[in-house]
């Protein structure tokens, strides 16, 4: 499921490289790179359906994990859906860059920390505050791959330099400087709003861009808010008994998401 949101994202937002590799729609053309994309979201279904005849799953557990599923995919075209359409705006508060984070990175996330226990036929409760994990795990994931999106090195994270600063996506960096109101605020405000050169920007008018992100708080506020996000996924896992070697291996992936940026 994960690997068909991004074949789509990539062709989408017109991406060259993933995992400092040429993306499928660059290789095998737009049409095959849908396809593979569609297809890869109803083997995730498949898959799920199959522990209940081959994995000793009861059918009831299997269907509720193939919902939990289904509503996760759902939630995340709503937020894709979303960050396109923010990318035609001149602003976007920090209130909905959050929420259309949640739907497009969160609530797979969410999904993936929660189906284990669903298919174990844990109860409800556990099942939910494992998703909370999760949503807010992905918050924190969300939060420092916008982080990493501006700053990030292309030979670390596998894509294009400045790519989200040349798409003019309003990511939490960008939402939180818009919103700090400062001089630096607003310099980056107009600069959004001039439908000049979008997508033409030079390395030096990309690079100005992000200083003034980062003069106007944008990007010191993402990094509390991806440390904030981990704390409270922590506080979500501490709410399910399970033996520490099992915690111990959530811990660490949580720890793994927000030291990226360092």
């Amino acid at each position: 499921m994960h690997n068909f949101s991004l074949l789509h994202d990539d062709l989408m937002d017109g991406d060259e490289t993933r995992r400092h590799r040429a993306t499928a729609w660059t290789v095998f053309g737009p049409a095959q790179a849908i396809l593979v994309g569609d297809a890869l979201a109803t083997l995730g279904t498949e898959v799920l359906l199959d522990a209940a005849t081959t994995g000793g799953t009861s059918p009831t557990d299997a269907a509720r994990a193939v919902r939990l599923l289904n509503t996760a995919s759902r939630r995340l075209i709503d937020g894709q859906a979303m960050d396109v359409a923010f990318e035609q705006r001149d602003t976007v508060t920090v209130a909905e860059c959050l929420e259309m984070e949640g739907g497009k990175t969160a609530a797979l996330l969410a999904a993936a920390s929660a189906l284990g226990a669903v298919l174990a036929g844990a109860d409800d409760r556990a099942a939910d505050s494992l998703q909370r994990f999760g949503e807010h795990l992905g918050l924190a994931f969300q939060a420092v791959d916008d982080l990493l999106g501006i700053w990030g090195a292309t030979e670390v994270t596998g894509k294009p330099h400045w790519g989200d600063l040349r798409q003019r996506k309003k990511s939490l960096p960008v939402a939180a400087a818009l919103a700090e109101g400062g001089a630096a605020s607003r310099e980056l405000a107009e600069q959004l709003a001039d439908p000049k050169g979008r997508g033409e920007e030079s390395e030096t008018e990309l690079a100005a861009r992000a200083l003034l992100i980062e003069k106007a708080g944008g990007r010191a506020w993402t990094q509390e808010e991806a440390r904030r996000q981990h704390t409270t996924a922590l506080a979500a896992l501490d709410e399910v008994p399970m033996p520490d070697v099992v915690r111990e291996h959530f811990v660490a992936l949580a720890e793994f998401v927000v030291v990226r940026e360092r």
